[in-house]
């Protein structure tokens, strides 16, 4: 039986669409990356739930060109200028944000793509299909920001944090959007316990 179902899924995310193209998706990422306890699957979909719009979202609405000069991101490097000027765009806005997670950035990108066996250097938006990006998201959000450890812990600020900046930061709910992640984790917590 499934960990997460449709209507746990309408209950944390009311105005989702399409939820059902989700439910296998988030299942396997949960199950392949060691989502499923308590404490981690409430704070997983409510930091996917924000980051994606309630699974609305499979591409940064933004242009990216904010990410442009990001260097932490992997988008000045003459590799990621040059894939992205063979694509008539610029590295921010070829590797913006793609997935329930958003996947942000050439270095991202490439090595999500590593892990998944895709070629999201060259197709980043493959992330947009829910099995792609749902595998994405998990893999992000364990191998990457390592968030589960903070769910265990109990800090759904720091799980958010490491999500949203990469970093645990001193401030608390300073994340982008933390009161809507909080929203959506209330919900999930009342599902899934934790």
């Amino acid at each position: 039986m499934d960990a997460i179902t449709h209507d746990a899924l309408r209950y944390i995310m009311p105005h989702a669409r399409n939820l059902a193209l989700f439910l296998e998706p988030l299942n396997e990422a949960a199950e392949l990356y060691g989502i499923f306890p308590p404490k981690r699957l409430p704070a997983w979909i409510a930091n996917l739930a924000h980051e994606s719009g309630e699974f609305r979202y499979m591409e940064e609405i933004a242009d990216g060109s904010a990410y442009d000069g990001r260097a932490d991101l992997g988008n000045t490097l003459p590799e990621a200028i040059e894939i992205a000027r063979k694509n008539g765009t610029t590295p921010g806005r070829w590797w913006k944000g793609h997935g329930p997670i958003q996947i942000t950035g050439f270095s991202n990108h490439r090595a999500c793509g590593l892990a998944l066996g895709l070629d999201l250097l060259n197709e980043p938006r493959l992330l947009c299909a829910p099995a792609a990006g749902c595998l994405a998201a998990g893999w992000f959000w364990s191998e990457v920001a390592h968030a589960n450890r903070y769910a265990d812990a109990g800090d759904f600020d720091g799980a958010c944090d490491v999500v949203n900046f990469g970093r645990k930061t001193s401030r608390e709910g300073d994340t982008n959007g933390y009161a809507a992640r909080l929203q959506y984790f209330a919900r999930a917590k009342e599902v899934f316990g934790g």
